[in-house]
């Protein structure tokens, strides 16, 4: 048997996330996933006439591969993944974990070649650009834990959060789409001495709304690559490579990281270090997911929080271009609510949001109240 909260959700991700049609190849890739939810993903892309292809993975077993792999080793199990994905016009990506932390003990130094011989080539290189995609977490204790909140009530929330309505949510967004494609400076202010200036002249602005990731609720674009300049003081934890951050402050001149500060600044900047492009900035996209109101140290749901925005240093994506080509794309969050210390987005010398609620007439169906 089966929750029917899941075959809801399996259903999402393959008839509107994927919108997978007959003949199309799926491939469905599950990190420590209960084998009843990969079955009904497996029978929704069947009932549309779709392929489906099945990759079940462990974080355990994936650590020991990462820790101390060769070159040769990492290589190839990049271009084996990059070769199927080549064969795939869907991904369905699914991503539990048992502890948050399975990667912390991992080295930099085995991350980066990961990252850039193995994950890059598949899915920034293909997956990304080539397939229709999206990328969901597993709930689970740890997930519960880290939320602090009782496994019940965290899986409650979940599915609340995944299943929303998010062809309403897409029919919102095209107003601040529209306002943020005629944009040319966009000014950040506080909390904290964040006070930030770029420039997104030119690049494509586009939405999420259910098609790329779940949960989901974003506006998006980059900044023009030697735009950006100031302080941007983040205030959300966050978990990456297996390491929880806190405290980053990030110091830009003509759109290059020229100080990181944080908890952890040397493995931060090891981070930056990873190649030239880690250093620039890919994205900048406003969070809005009324279901998500305060971070778990997950980032598929904290660059989603309602009020928020992320700066992202690392690779810009191929259809928000920027120039900006790097191994990591790193979702750092500010929350800009009134518990949080408000804060202020300019468009051009006119105020867009503030203490996360969105203030010009067009955009106030976007707030929190309007989207539930």
């Amino acid at each position: 048997m089966y929750d029917p909260r899941e075959k809801k959700l399996a259903d999402l991700l393959v008839n509107y996330s994927t919108n997978v049609q007959k003949g199309e190849n799926v491939l469905i890739e599950a990190f420590d996933v209960p084998d009843v939810f990969v079955k009904l993903l497996v029978r929704s892309v069947r009932a549309r006439g779709g392929n489906p292809f099945v990759s079940i993975k462990s974080n355990t077993v994936l650590r020991e591969l990462y820790h101390g792999g060769s070159d040769e080793q990492i290589a190839f199990s990049g271009d084996y993944e990059a070769f199927r994905m080549e064969h795939m016009q869907a991904y369905i990506g699914v991503r539990g974990t048992q502890n948050i932390t399975e990667m912390s003990d991992v080295s930099a130094e085995d991350m980066k070649r990961y990252q850039t011989l193995w994950s890059q080539k598949v899915h920034s290189n293909i997956r990304v650009p080539k397939t229709k995609w999206v990328v969901l977490r597993w709930p689970s204790p740890s997930m519960a834990q880290q939320a602090g909140m009782s496994t019940e009530a965290f899986e409650n929330f979940y599915f609340d959060v995944c299943t929303l309505d998010y062809p309403k949510m897409g029919k919102a967004q095209k107003a601040l789409m529209e306002r943020l494609g005629k944009t040319d400076k966009v000014h950040i202010k506080g909390p904290g001495a964040t006070d930030l200036h770029f420039s997104v002249k030119g690049i494509p602005v586009l939405q999420s709304c259910g098609l790329r990731n779940i949960p989901d609720g974003e506006v998006f674009t980059a900044p023009v690559r030697d735009s950006v300049n100031g302080v941007i003081e983040y205030n959300t934890p966050t978990l990456y490579q297996g390491t929880v951050f806190e405290r980053i402050t990030l110091t830009f001149r003509d759109g290059k990281i020229v100080e990181a500060d944080g908890d952890d600044k040397a493995r931060l900047n090891e981070i930056f270090d990873t190649d030239e492009g880690a250093r620039y900035v890919g994205e900048f996209a406003m969070g809005m997911n009324p279901y998500i109101n305060r971070p778990m140290k997950d980032i598929l749901f904290d660059e989603k929080i309602a009020g928020s925005l992320h700066f992202t240093p690392g690779n810009a994506y191929d259809n928000a271009f920027n120039g900006n080509r790097s191994a990591i794309h790193w979702d750092l969050v500010l929350r800009q609510t009134p518990e949080c210390g408000g804060g202020e987005i300019w468009f051009d010398g006119v105020l867009i949001r503030k203490d996360g609620l969105f203030l010009p007439e067009d955009l106030t169906c976007l707030n929190p109240e309007n989207l539930k």
